[in-house]
């Protein structure tokens, strides 16, 4: 006789939120991401990585840093990657550093990326959805993730991108049956302006990426954060994209 009983149908709560109280809690909880970025680009840091600030050096290639945080077992690595860009502005890279154009680069197979709302003119909740030809990493996986851009005194720019809570993102976008949501823990980007010595901005930047990334479902953790060091390396191909189109023609496509 089989006394076990059908394992529970559990699932996800959605809040319906009004748009000024998710606001404020998106600004809010922005706030530790917006931090944590700009603590992970400080150019007076061990370029290594081998200080005491929790980043270890990986690898070091072609003027390319690539990083890992070292985490406790029970989370997923932090990665981060640095490039100085010598010769190129940082207005050029600024067009390109958005949550739509990292995600065309981390799988071809992205079939929809679109702003979903706009909750202050900074600030977006955007939905990524990857089909199921996508790398196993994004495989039939969807995100919903605010972007956060914020330009400090300096001029340096901080991009801001995490995953909403699964209960906000279900009420603003209920996931579709077929789809596995996974969690971009935190992820951004800090663009900063490079100065001569006499003070003047130089027409250089140093580029720094930062990803940490929870893909949900069932996958070995080693070959998720294996996995993650790549993502890093999208750098490069947005520098590409970013000098191939004048940042005038480039505009972010809302709605």
């Amino acid at each position: 006789m089989n006394n076990s009983s059908p394992a529970p149908n559990y699932t996800t709560r959605s809040w319906s939120v009004s748009d000024d109280s998710l606001r404020r809690y998106v600004f809010f909880a922005s706030e530790s991401c917006i931090q944590e970025l700009l603590s992970a680009s400080d150019s007076n840091r061990d370029w290594f990585g081998n200080g005491n600030d929790g980043w270890k050096l990986l690898a070091f290639e072609d003027g390319v840093e690539i990083s890992k945080r070292r985490s406790g077992s029970g989370s997923f690595h932090a990665f981060r990657s640095r490039w100085l860009l010598k010769s190129v502005s940082s207005e050029r890279f600024i067009t390109v550093a958005n949550a739509i154009d990292a995600a065309k680069q981390w799988d071809s197979d992205l079939v929809e990326a679109r702003y979903i709302k706009d909750l202050d003119e900074n600030l977006s909740i955007i939905r990524l959805r990857y089909g199921e030809n996508a790398k196993p990493l994004f495989r039939n996986r969807e995100f919903i993730v605010y972007e956060r851009r914020e330009t400090m005194d300096d001029g340096t720019l901080v991009v801001a991108i995490a995953s909403l809570p699964k209960e906000i993102a279900a009420g603003l976008h209920p996931k579709q049956h077929n789809s596995i949501r996974g969690l971009l823990l935190q992820s951004g980007w800090v663009v900063e302006k490079l100065r001569d010595h006499d003070d003047d901005v130089d027409d250089s930047c140093m580029i720094t990426y930062v990803v940490q990334l929870d893909p949900a479902g069932w996958l070995p953790k080693f070959f998720v954060n294996r996995f993650n060091t790549k993502l890093v390396m999208i750098i490069e191909n947005l520098w590409k994209q970013a000098q191939s189109h004048p940042s005038s023609l480039i505009n972010h496509q809302k709605g």
